[in-house]
């Protein structure tokens, strides 16, 4: 499966899950808790992701990614968002230096 087929079916579960019952969907546990129970889980993701890059196993290393993507796509759903709008951000950078594109957000 190419990955943004990956992205995209799985952006479609995540909708399709968010309106499940919290104890049968994990996905739906996340949107009953709210806002800050998804950015409690991308801190927490973002750390294991840290830690594991430490590591000298690549396996887990992208494993922790994993997790972190699939909050980070939890939480664009709940803002109403979608991963195809960071792709877009990302290939509008193409061609900018990153210290420019920082600079132009400043």
């Amino acid at each position: 499966m190419k990955t943004n087929e990956t992205l995209q079916q799985l952006a479609e579960t995540i909708e399709q899950r968010k309106s499940a019952k919290a104890d049968e969907s994990y996905v739906a546990s996340l949107y009953g808790a709210g806002l800050e129970k998804i950015l409690d889980k991308i801190s927490e993701e973002a750390n294991e992701t840290v830690a594991a890059a430490r590591e000298e196993v690549p396996r887990h290393l992208i494993h922790e990614v994993a997790d972190l993507w699939f909050h980070c796509m939890v939480l664009l759903a709940h803002k109403g968002l979608s991963h195809e709008d960071v792709l877009a951000e990302l290939g509008n950078r193409f061609g900018t230096s990153g210290l420019v594109e920082k600079a132009q957000r400043n």
